[in-house]
């Protein structure tokens, strides 16, 4: 042995789950140490230049209201900004951000190369430290071993990942570094439920030899919202994004090669991700279409690079090349790095509590990729609360477990925990039952208490909400306040019933009539409302008859939360489950009723006679 060394957490992995997560648990107080195969690759973008969208860039802004970086970083990067779905209700919008890659790696590292209790150190983990059943350490390639109170694995694609083009294959996690191929025995060893995923990338373009007046010009939004609370203003350089698509050419082309394709021929094992599909799959299970959008995005602001979103493949290089010719504004397009499928191991993520710990082995906490999911917005939300958590159990605080009414944080981890993940799972707003609470515009006042409640919340984030919270709640208490009768105001020419009941002015802007401008008419007081407080208020007021009948299902989901199940409860002893619905809880080990009722194939009537068997109990 080189040595023996000692931390509180030690996070394995630079990537988006591995910087949040070292992050969080350096601010919970822990002596935290982040392992990675190349200094130079912390925060790197592996994949598409981009963060947020739908369900993505809610998860983007509950990050930053537990004090994540993720948001901060796209702001000091983002060189493209937008608000899908802008013309639909708040519940729905979705911020995103093209990133420069080379500000957005140098953005993170700015961040974590001098953050309080964090170290990083270069290396390749190829063991972990088991003692008494417990993860306590790691052993890096050189035999050196550094012991811990817990650890985090972030590997993403890195666990015996493979590189597929045509028939070619490399071993890797990323091109041109080398995969983690001991770890994955090792997980295996320790009886954890391991399968197979994929995923895949276009390829890298020469921006210069792209014909863009044959594309159509994406421009970004005019007023640039920023992802984080903390950010005042968008500074950075903005770019358009421009569009092209496949022809019926390409398609041909495609559809001549598909026993050249890893996915098609049978080469790769693995499952990939349904609502991100490779272009061969989309002209297979979509032949009806006669052609694919094609989104040219910059990589960066002195970066000729453009990653062409929507033709992810595994077709040979020269297949490739000859795709490329048959799209428009591509004709002559030079690649500066083939597209490719990769391939990777997981671990059944229902191997997991509600703090991302695993059951069989506690003080080993996993995040990101390696639980089932796909996206850099998922993996940074798992890492934030893995590395939490990790720091909190071991100061036996009281940990971060965010419910499906509280955050899509908490919808994400509880599919994972609950159904598992049998393809790459990816968020989206219909997967949150309660969305109309789990808004963008409102993460900081949902979960930013939690984070000060746990130490994990900074200094100065801590002042700015409760800077603006105050400022909310009087705006809020003038709204409430400030009222007249129906006759007054139809007097100042609003419409309302004349039912005799008085209406505040946070009624009144229900109304799909009635602006701030025109209340502010009547009571001059509203003026000095600022723009946030005043934005919020409008939002809210728009959202409260949903929410309040919202409100009920919410009551029933909490209720059937606080019925915590045995750890050690033998579900063949409940009667009148079939054998199917047992063996689902008991792989599974739901911590909660309602957990137990989101287990797909669990019927209502189990979780009636699950929940007269624990009463009896």
């Amino acid at each position: 042995m080189l040595g023996i060394m000692n931390y509180d957490v030690i996070v394995i992995g630079g990537g988006h789950a591995g910087t949040e997560a070292a992050a969080a648990s350096a601010r919970a107080g822990a002596r935290t140490l982040l392992i990675t195969h190349k200094r130079k690759t912390v925060g790197v973008m592996s994949c598409n230049p981009a963060i947020g969208g739908l369900g993505k860039g809610h998860l983007v802004r509950e990050i930053d209201a537990l004090d994540g970086i993720m948001a901060r970083v796209i702001d000091h990067a983002g060189i493209q900004f937008r608000m899908l779905n802008a013309s639909k209700g708040w519940a729905v919008r979705g911020p995103r951000a093209q990133a420069d890659r080379k500000l957005y790696r140098a953005a993170v590292q700015d961040i974590l190369f001098d953050y309080p209790n964090l170290d990083i150190r270069e290396g390749g983990v190829e063991d972990l430290i088991v003692e008494n059943n417990r993860c306590c350490g790691a052993v890096l390639a050189d035999g050196t071993e550094i012991h811990a109170g817990a650890v985090v694995l972030t590997t993403g694609t890195f666990l015996n990942g493979l590189i597929h083009r045509g028939k070619e294959k490399i071993p890797a996690g990323r091109v041109g570094e080398a995969p983690a191929l001991k770890l994955s025995g090792r997980l295996a060893a320790l009886k954890l439920t391991l399968g197979r995923l994929k995923t895949g990338t276009p390829p890298r373009l020469d921006g210069r030899t792209i014909d863009f007046s044959q594309c159509t010009l994406q421009p970004g939004d005019d007023v640039l919202i920023p992802f984080s609370y903390l950010t005042s203003e968008i500074t950075v350089p903005q770019v358009p994004c421009h569009i092209t698509h496949t022809t019926l050419a390409t398609h041909e082309i495609i559809k001549e090669n598909l026993h050249q394709s890893a996915m098609y021929s049978g080469q790769i094992s693995g499952v990939g991700p349904r609502y991100c599909p490779s272009i061969e799959d989309k002209i297979v299970r979509f032949s009806d279409k006669s052609r694919h959008q094609i989104f040219l995005e910059p990589e960066g602001l002195d970066d000729p690079t453009i990653y062409p979103n929507g033709i992810s493949t595994s077709l040979p290089v020269e297949v490739q090349a000859q795709m490329l010719k048959t799209i428009p504004g591509l004709e002559r397009a030079e690649m500066f790095e083939p597209a490719y499928a990769i391939e990777y191991d997981y671990v059944d993520p229902r191997e997991l509590d509600a703090a991302l710990q695993v059951k069989k082995l506690p003080g080993l906490y996993l995040a990101g990729q390696i639980n089932g999911t796909t996206g850099y917005e998922e993996a940074a939300a798992q890492g934030l609360i893995a590395g939490a958590n990790a720091a909190l159990a071991l100061g036996k605080s009281e940990l971060i477990i965010i419910g499906r009414d509280q955050g899509y944080i908490g919808v994400l981890i509880d599919d994972l925990i609950t159904r598992g993940a049998n393809e790459p799972y990816r968020m989206f707003t219909s997967r949150a039952e309660y969305r109309l609470n789990l808004r963008a515009d409102n993460a900081d006042q949902r979960l930013t208490p939690l984070a000060v409640t746990a130490g994990i919340c900074g200094a100065e984030r801590a002042a700015a909400h409760s800077a603006k919270a105050a400022r909310l709640t009087a705006a809020r208490e003038l709204c409430r306040g400030l009222s007249d009768t129906p006759a007054q105001l139809a007097k100042r020419g609003l419409n309302v019933n004349q039912d005799g009941i008085r209406r505040s002015a946070f009624d009144l802007l229900r109304y799909p009539d009635v602006t701030w401008e025109r209340l502010a008419a009547i009571w001059p007081t509203l003026n000095g409302v600022d723009t946030g407080s005043r934005e919020q208020i409008e939002i809210d007021a728009s959202y409260s008859g949903y929410l309040e009948r919202q409100e009920a299902d919410i009551l029933a989901y909490r209720r059937d939360e606080a019925l915590a199940l045995p750890t050690d409860l033998d579900y063949a002893a409940v009667g009148s489950l079939s054998r199917e619905i047992q063996d689902k809880l008991a792989q599974a080990r739901p911590a909660t009723l309602g957990a137990a009722a989101r287990i797909q194939g669990v019927t209502p009537a189990a979780v009636t006679a699950l929940l007269r068997h624990v009463r009896r109990r």
